[in-house]
């Protein structure tokens, strides 16, 4: 029998096996940036970090290409006559309360052509040949509604009713500008709508219950949503004890704390208890005000800080079926910090 040949360890392999295994940059607050999104349930589980993107080297190599693109782009506006301010490094942030937030690439005082004196929101995208076709045609409303709904958040924050969109074409740096006029209703109700989402205790229901929907089959939480509602993540937002407040900080019942500092919701701690919306089973009744009971795979299985029989959420994720198992406590019991694994 021919063995499979092994993969090649080339230059263009370790750079991308590198950028690869860069962690996700979890963002804190609900960015404008995906306000424009169909599914309310993608925005809750994205916002919550309950399902996480994952990118290859290749992709995240083109993210860092877009990002690389702003100077060029700011360059050449300010070549032009444009006056930018507030790119690169001195973005401006504009907040909304509730958890919506978002930075703008640019803010133009004036300069634009045909609107000379008039202040500018400036947003910059970069786009495949094929991306860039289809906007340039049709549009950035119709073709890129996200980018669209984006703008019209940050002039809604910027009290600027005009938005300079540049798109540049990755494949032979074709450019594409547009200008875009604010739609105050829209932009308000997009406001609105995210602070509804960050701040609602329950998952909103998804765009779609069909498993063959076309928007469904390229997401990310299609698995969650269409195969098994699980979480694979341990934080404080997939925790059942935070709540998302309306200071856009976050609080915890298990500590009775308020204004969890973000760098530790990204781990949480030994108490976490998964949130019964990002789980599969049914939840019990608990006689533990700091743990949940849930019933997997007809057996009861307690969810909180780990002893001998009661299970931490990585444990439950990693391994439901060894949850269940009556040997698994007395292991515990006669190893203390057994932990169960996949």
């Amino acid at each position: 029998m021919t063995a499979l040949p092994k993969k090649m360890t080339t230059i263009e392999s370790l750079i991308d096996d590198h950028h690869a295994a860069q962690p996700n940059g979890l963002r804190l607050h609900l960015g404008a940036s995906g306000l424009g999104h169909k599914c309310d349930r993608w925005i809750w589980l994205s916002f919550r970090w309950a399902v996480q993107e994952q990118f290859s080297g290749r992709i995240r190599r083109l993210f860092r290409r877009g990002h690389n693109e702003e100077a060029s782009i700011v360059a050449d506006l300010k070549a032009i006559g444009i006056d930018i301010h507030h790119t690169g490094e001195d973005q401006q942030f504009v907040r909304f309360g509730s958890h919506v937030s978002g930075s703008l690439d640019g803010i133009i005082e004036s300069g634009v052509l045909g609107a000379e004196k008039t202040r500018h929101i400036a947003e910059f995208k970069t786009h495949s040949v094929k991306s860039f076709n289809e906007v340039e045609k049709g549009g950035v409303k119709k073709t890129k509604p996200m980018h669209w709904a984006q703008m019209q958040i940050y002039m809604a924050g910027m009290e600027i009713d005009r938005a300079l969109y540049v798109a540049v074409c990755k494949d032979n740096d074709r450019l594409y500008t547009e200008r875009v006029e604010y739609d105050e209703a829209a932009a308000l109700a997009l406001i609105d709508r995210g602070r509804k989402i960050a701040l609602a205790e329950r998952m909103p229901p998804p765009l779609s219950t069909d498993p063959s929907w076309y928007e469904c089959k390229f997401c990310a939480a299609y698995s969650f949503c269409h195969e098994q509602p699980l979480t694979k993540h341990v934080n404080c937002r997939t925790c059942a004890h935070s709540t998302p407040e309306k200071d856009s900080t976050w609080s915890c019942a298990r500590w009775e704390a308020g204004n969890i500092p973000g760098d530790f919701q990204k781990k949480g701690c030994e108490g976490h208890v998964l949130h019964p919306d990002l789980v599969p089973w049914p939840i019990k009744d608990s006689t533990n005000a700091f743990e949940a009971v849930y019933e997997i795979e007809g057996v009861d299985v307690r969810n909180g800080e780990p002893d001998a029989f009661v299970f931490a959420s990585s444990e439950i994720i990693a391994n439901p079926g060894g949850c269940t198992a009556a040997l698994t406590g007395k292991v515990r019991e006669a190893f203390p910090g057994a932990k169960v694994v996949g």
